[in-house]
């Protein structure tokens, strides 16, 4: 193998370095990300692999003395037919051969490696029961760039079990993978097959990926609103802080602040000239901002422990020499934290079109109708909004509620589903409609404000929010195709994201 093994002590260290430390205790949604996108190094812990190694011991010795689901019995409504002894370590090869049956479109190799990530970790908690050689093997694998063929279905928030087998096979030399750098064939049995496949590693690993993509762009969409504001002449008053004082809750008070910063107001700003209050795109941006932040908040926090969890049925005990048999690998807590994740993320977006709809109405301009130029009947960014309101349809579909979905299988041993798979799949896939319909809101401020000459004032956030998009969004302001337009604005998002978190541009 070879990524060296490392004392957890030095995992300080190795994040400055490009490493990540798998210690089944302390990874994070971020060290996925960089272990998915090949910006990092995996490095097992030498206090996680003794721990797996005592695990993986001491399940061998319990699967040889006694009943343990899926090494010495069937798995699924065959629980309870057992396994001839002499047929036991061919048994491992058919579980992983029948159950690698993922089936639809092949996954990017991304969400593979996010998947390996995981799985590596969690088997470093020490819970399965699994020989350690498949860590090094799945580090191997990160390291190198390789990665399984896996398919997208085959999971309903119960184990990703197809995926895993896929893997599993892939491990033993029956399975393809794609790049250079494949591992050595491992040698699998009884005591590895459901040791592997018993986690829900894939859905994890697209759900860390998908919470790091949304919650900045979250953060982008509050620096494209404070251009609109400044394009609108849109009052403070909405985040002042006697306003989030009186009613405090985390997340609002947190974007509020963060406005006062992007566009220079005072805690206490006094009233505006002119209308006594602005459109709710503006006036409730902290009350429905804040509870998507909360959101993200709270499936980072599931997601933390479900990365480091010895979640696998049955858990093996090195201490009591015990297999537990247990429902842990049932994922409630995820499948609700992305659905609600999800549906505050809609509401932004929904306040976003919100704010265009404004930008396009000369009472609040002082400009002409959805900003065209001085053309009779030019229509300007129009399409905008009916563009715009095509995205949000998409992100209101993906919004449905996975959690609401229902199978018996298995014979009717297995009569309930989380659906968690489906939720992650569903919160991967808002993230392009979501920047897309932001980017809409982006090309429609910037515009206004160059026609407005107006300019948030020099060294504040928002000024150099407009700066970005000034060197990046085509002036030309005539009737044109804004395809290209909108594409651009979509992909700065992510320099806004650094923007409101400090970064500078």
């Amino acid at each position: 193998m070879s990524s060296q093994i490392v004392d957890v002590a030095f995992a300080s260290e190795a994040v400055h370095s490009g490493l990540v430390v798998l210690d089944g205790v302390a990874l994070g949604v971020q060290d996925v990300v960089r272990l998915a996108d090949g910006t990092a190094r995996p490095v097992p812990g030498t206090e996680a692999m003794r721990r797996m190694t005592e695990v993986w011991d001491a399940a061998r010795q319990i699967a040889a003395t006694g009943r343990v689901y899926g090494r010495s019995t069937g798995v699924g409504a065959l629980r309870n037919e057992d396994v001839p002894t002499e047929a036991a370590a061919e048994h491992g090869l058919r579980l992983l051969r029948s159950h690698a049956g993922a089936i639809g479109e092949e996954l990017p190799a991304r969400q593979v490696r996010a998947m390996l990530a995981v799985r590596a970790n969690q088997l470093l908690a020490g819970g399965a029961g699994l020989r350690p050689s498949v860590v090094e093997a799945l580090c191997e694998a990160l390291e190198s760039g390789a990665y399984p063929v896996v398919n997208e279905f085959g999971s309903v928030g119960t184990g990703d079990l197809a995926a895993l087998a896929q893997v599993g096979l892939a491990l033993v030399g029956e399975h393809p993978w794609q790049g250079d750098g494949a591992p050595e064939p491992q040698q699998l049995d009884n005591n590895d097959a459901l040791a592997l496949i018993s986690s829900n590693a894939l859905t994890l690993g697209q759900a860390a990926l998908a919470l790091h993509e949304l919650r900045g762009l979250i953060e982008a969409t509050q620096v494209v609103a404070a251009l609109s504001l400044h394009a609108v002449d849109g009052s403070h008053e909405a985040y002042a802080a006697p306003v989030h004082a009186a009613r405090p809750h985390r997340g609002s008070a947190e974007v509020a602040r963060r406005m006062r910063e992007l566009i220079g107001a005072e805690e206490r700003p006094t009233p505006p000239l002119g209308r006594i209050q602005d459109p709710y795109g503006f006036r409730c941006l902290p009350q429905i901002h804040g509870p998507a932040h909360d959101a993200a908040d709270a499936l980072e926090e599931v997601l933390d422990i479900e990365i480091n969890a010895a979640a696998e049925n049955p858990l093996i005990s090195p201490e009591d020499l015990a297999a537990y048999h247990h429902g842990g690998f049932y994922q409630a807590q995820l499948a609700l934290a992305l659905d609600h994740f999800r549906l505050a993320l809609t509401q932004v977006a929904r306040l976003s079109t919100s704010r265009l709809s404004t930008l396009n109405e000369p009472a609040y301009t002082r400009l002409r109708p959805f900003l065209a130029d001085d053309l009779p009947a030019s229509s300007g960014v129009m399409i905008l909004e009916y563009a715009a309101a095509a995205a949000l349809g998409d992100l209101r579909a993906f919004s449905a509620p996975a959690s609401l979905g229902h199978a018996v299988l298995s014979r009717g041993v297995e009569e309930q589903a989380s659906f968690a798979s489906l939720a992650a799949r569903q919160t991967l896939r808002a993230c392009g409609a979501y920047r897309l319909v932001v980017g809409c809101e982006l090309v429609a401020a910037v515009r206004a404000l160059r026609q407005r000459e107006l300019r948030p004032e020099p060294g504040l956030p928002a000024e150099r929010a407009l700066e970005l998009a000034d060197a990046v969004l085509d002036a030309d302001q005539a009737d044109r195709p804004l395809t290209a337009d909108v594409s651009a604005a979509a992909r700065l998002l992510d320099r806004f994201t650094d923007i409101w978190r400090g970064n500078g541009a």
